[in-house]
C-alpha cells in the first residue's frame, strides 16, 4: 500500500499541528515497514524530520498555491492509495482522504479567531469532512464536537489520542536547572507553561493569578516561565505582565526547540496550562512525562487528557487557579503524589499505539474501496481512556473539579 501525508506543518513553529505530523511518520516507519509513504512539505530543511525511506516531495508554503494545485498535481502523479491532512483536503482530487480535525474551536469558540481565518476554517474543513473517507481526532471531546456541528455518522469519526514524545522524559533535575540558569539566565525556581501568547491560552488569567499568590504568599521565590510564539494578542499579555506588580519575576522565552523544553519541564517547580479551551492539550502530557506536577483547565478535553493525575481549576477563576499553584507548590506530599501519577498517566499514551490505529483507520479505507468504507462492525471507536487505561485514582490529585 502506498500512503501519502501532507506534512507541510514541519519546520514552520505550528505547534500542535507539527508536533503530530512529525510525531506520526517517525511512528510510522517503526510500526510500518512494509507500506510506500510519499510526505510532502513546504520548509527547506523539513526533509530532516521525516523518516529516511518515506519519499519526500515540496509542496508550495502558501496555502492557496498548495491546496489549489500543488497537492493535487502530485497526488495525480504520485497516485496514493489515500492522502492524510490536517483539517483541510485539497481541492480537485479523486484520492481518498483521511483527515484529521483536532478541534472545532473555531466553530465553538469563534472569538478566538480573526475573521477571515474563522471564516476560512468554517468553509474548507466542512467540504473537507464531508468529503472525507474518514474523520481521525484526538479526543472524545473533539469526536462528540465534530458530530454535533456536522452531523456525521459515528463510524466515520474515529478518537486517536496524541502522546508525548519519548523525548520527554525525566532527566536529572539539577542538571535542567543549571542548564536553564545558563541558558535562559534564570536563577530562581519557576512555575511554567507552555502556549502560543494568544486569547485561547489564557496567559492573561495566569498572569493575574500569579501576582494574587505571589501577594498572599510573599515568601514565595518563584518566577513564571511563559514559553510559547508570539502571535498579534503577544502585546496584550505583555501589558498584563507589566501591569501586575511582578513584571520583574514573569519571563518571556517565546518559541522554543524540544531540547530547550525538556529542560524547562524538568527544571521547573510546577507546569500549569490554564487554557480555556482544547482538542486535547499535549503539553499536560509532556509535562507529567518530565515528571512535573500539573495543574489544568477543567474545560474541554484537558480533564479527558489529565485524568485523575492534575490538579484541575476553573480557567476563568483566577481565584482557583492561585489556589491550586498554592497547593503544589507548598504541599510537598501533595506535588510528590501528583508527579508520580503524572509519570503513569503519560505512559499510557504513546505514539506507536497511535500510529498503530491511524494505519488501521488507512487499511479499512483501502480495504472498503475508498470514500465509501465504513468500520467493519460500526462499533463506537476506542476512547482515549479505553484504549490507554488510567492510573488508580488516589483522589487526592482531583481537589479543583468545579462543582
Amino acid at each position: 500500500m502506498r500512503f501519502a501525508v501532507d506534512a507541510h506543518a514541519i519546520g514552520r513553529h505550528l505547534t500542535g499541528n507539527e508536533v503530530y505530523i512529525r510525531s506520526l511518520l517517525r511512528a510510522f516507519a517503526g510500526v510500518d515497514k512494509k507500506s510506500e509513504f510519499v510526505a510532502y512539505v513546504s520548509e527547506r530543511g523539513a526533509e530532516q524530520w521525516v523518516p529516511d525511506r518515506f519519499e519526500v516531495r515540496r509542496v508550495a508554503a502558501n496555502p492557496y498555491a498548495r491546496l489549489g494545485w500543488d497537492l493535487a498535481r502530485l497526488l495525480r502523479t504520485d497516485r496514493p492509495d489515500l492522502v492524510h491532512v490536517q483539517y483541510t483536503a485539497p481541492l480537485l482530487t479523486d484520492v481518498p482522504t483521511v483527515v484529521t480535525v483536532h478541534d472545532v474551536s473555531f466553530l465553538e469558540h469563534p472569538e478566538y479567531f480573526t475573521r477571515a481565518r474563522r471564516t476560512q476554517l468554517k468553509v474548507t474543513v466542512a467540504r473537507t469532512v464531508k468529503r472525507a473517507s474518514r474523520i481521525v481526532t484526538v479526543s472524545e471531546f473533539s469526536r462528540d464536537a465534530i458530530l454535533r456541528a456536522y452531523g456525521l455518522p459515528p463510524e466515520k469519526v474515529r478518537v486517536v489520542p496524541n502522546a508525548a514524545n519519548p523525548e520527554f522524559r525525566v532527566i536529572g533535575r539539577e542538571k535542567a536547572q543549571k542548564t536553564v540558569r545558563e541558558q535562559f539566565h534564570l536563577n530562581a525556581p519557576f512555575i511554567f507553561s507552555v502556549g502560543d501568547l494568544q486569547p485561547r491560552k489564557n496567559q492573561i488569567g495566569l498572569i493575574e493569578a500569579f501576582a494574587q499568590l505571589l501577594t498572599e504568599h510573599p515568601q514565595l521565590p518563584h518566577h513564571l516561565v511563559l514559553t510559547g510564539k508570539e502571535t498579534w494578542f503577544a502585546a496584550k499579555v505583555k501589558d498584563a505582565a507589566r501591569a501586575s506588580g511582578y513584571a520583574s519575576r514573569i519571563r518571556f522565552t517565546g518559541f522554543v526547540s524540544d531540547q530547550d523544553l525538556l529542560q524547562l519541564y524538568n527544571a521547573c517547580d510546577c507546569f500549569v496550562f490554564p487554557s480555556f479551551y482544547e482538542g486535547f492539550g499535549l503539553p499536560i502530557l509532556e509535562a507529567m512525562a518530565c515528571g512535573r506536577a500539573v495543574a489544568c483547565s477543567n474545560t474541554s478535553a484537558m480533564p479527558e487528557v489529565a485524568d485523575g493525575a492534575g490538579l484541575l481549576f476553573d480557567p476563568n477563576q483566577t481565584g482557583e487557579i492561585k489556589r491550586a499553584l498554592a497547593d503544589i507548590l507548598l504541599d510537598t506530599e501533595l506535588r510528590g503524589r501528583m508527579e508520580r501519577l503524572g509519570v503513569q498517566r503519560a505512559a499510557f499514551f504513546n505514539w506507536e499505539k497511535s500510529a498503530r490505529a491511524t494505519l488501521d483507520v488507512y487499511r479499512e479505507i483501502v480495504a472498503g474501496g475508498g470514500a465509501h468504507a465504513h468500520h467493519p462492525s460500526n462499533a463506537k471507536p476506542a476512547t482515549a481512556k479505553s484504549s490507554h487505561a488510567s492510573p488508580a485514582r488516589s483522589g487526592a490529585a482531583t481537589g479543583h473539579v468545579k462543582r
